[in-house]
């Protein structure tokens, strides 16, 4: 696994932490139904923003549905009962939108779950900033590009486009400050998808993250469906590695650049048919829509829909045989990834070293201590 020596501790973004989850994987080889080590999941479908090559816009067509504050709660207590060790506010939607975002945050922190947060940032205030900062793992801010004329382009199509880029620095460069002042153990990150067309915005955006004083800004590839519908061309990613190489050097004490190599040299070719990866990390949708991965989301994909955690327990639904039916499908000969699922999906690197296992290449091992960063995140 690639990891990356920060001043706060080894931080693994290009890699997984299954190796401190052995409990978990003996369990799950054993046919023991496992709840997941972690759950990506987002409080709305609602995002303010437009950026150009977003995942989510091959999510849809979907049902809606709300996620109240009750909703939220139900869901966490849940988790609790069942052994989830962290839930990542990520998935297809900007969950600082939904009025359960503050809620949700401190009934995690009261239950021992962690909580990381990825988001655009753009309504934070100073004093929201403040109280969630020292209950969160950590926070990835996607941002994009290192300038306001690049998040023109990439991120957010609109005259105010400009005013919004400072405001979201504005925003980073605060959580910093509070991060500092207080010594909070948050991890603060800035983050980009890339497409092989955009080197000249790579060292910009290294650049920005430097400045902002972030701990990380990392660099990613960008995703597609089975279909090809984003018109990703993976065979040109080759193109840009001087540009990320050069950016990665610009990495100082305090801000790592991390490339997430790993992903961008497997592109769509997985290394493996079979999908183990979804019963340690389960995804869900910003409308309450359980499934095995976001890959799933669109309505074409409910076959694999498992239920939806605003109108039943989760609990129940992971109780549920048709979850386990689901789960086991996927991993089974019957289920081929290199033809029936979209690129890189959340569960990518559980995927391979979870297919190394079973087949005996490389075994996952316990891991030492000190653990690394954010290890429930697997």
């Amino acid at each position: 696994m690639n990891g990356i020596q920060t001043k706060d501790g080894l931080l693994i973004l290009d890699g997984h932490k299954l190796a401190w989850h052995t409990d978990r994987v003996k369990a799950w080889e054993a046919g023991e139904r496992i709840a997941p080590v972690s759950i990506d999941l987002a409080l709305t479908r609602a995002c303010q923003a437009s950026c150009r090559m977003c995942f989510a816009q091959v999510q849809e067509p979907q049902e809606r549905a709300n996620v109240t504050v009750d909703h939220a709660y139900r869901f966490l207590e849940d988790c609790a009962e069942i052994g989830v060790r962290a839930t990542s506010l990520v998935s297809d939607g900007e969950s600082t939108l939904s009025p359960a975002y503050v809620p949700y945050i401190l009934r995690a922190a009261e239950l021992g779950i962690d909580v990381g947060n990825a988001t655009n940032g753009w309504i934070f205030t100073p004093e929201t900033l403040e109280q969630i900062l020292p209950h969160l793992k950590w926070v990835r801010f996607t941002v994009l590009a290192g300038t306001p004329d690049a998040f023109t382009k990439m991120m957010y199509h609109d005259p105010s486009a400009k005013q919004v880029f400072w405001r979201a620095a504005f925003n980073i460069s605060e959580a910093v400050r509070i991060k500092r002042k207080r010594k909070l153990g948050v991890t603060l990150g800035i983050q980009t998808f890339i497409t092989p067309d955009d080197r000249d915005e790579i060292l910009a955006f290294a650049k920005f993250g430097i400045d902002l004083g972030v701990d990380y800004a990392v660099i990613k590839h960008t995703s597609d469906d089975e279909g090809g519908r984003l018109r990703v061309d993976y065979t040109r990613y080759s193109e840009i590695t001087e540009a990320l190489k050069a950016a990665e050097a610009m990495s100082t004490e305090d801000t790592k650049v991390i490339i997430k190599w790993s992903k961008i040299r497997d592109g769509n070719i997985f290394p493996y048919k079979r999908v183990y990866g979804c019963p340690f990390l389960l995804q869900i949708s910003g409308s309450g829509l359980v499934a095995p991965t976001g890959m799933f989301f669109n309505a074409r994909h409910s076959k694999f829909h498992l239920g939806n955690f605003t109108e039943d327990r989760l609990i129940d639904v992971w109780r549920s045989d048709r979850y386990w039916e689901v789960m086991n499908y996927l991993a089974s000969p019957r289920f081929d990834a290199q033809r029936h699922m979209g690129t890189l999906p959340i569960q990518h690197y559980a995927n391979v070293a979870l297919d190394r296992h079973v087949k005996g290449i490389e075994k996952i091992e316990p891991g030492g201590e000190p653990r690394p960063l954010h290890h429930n995140f697997v």
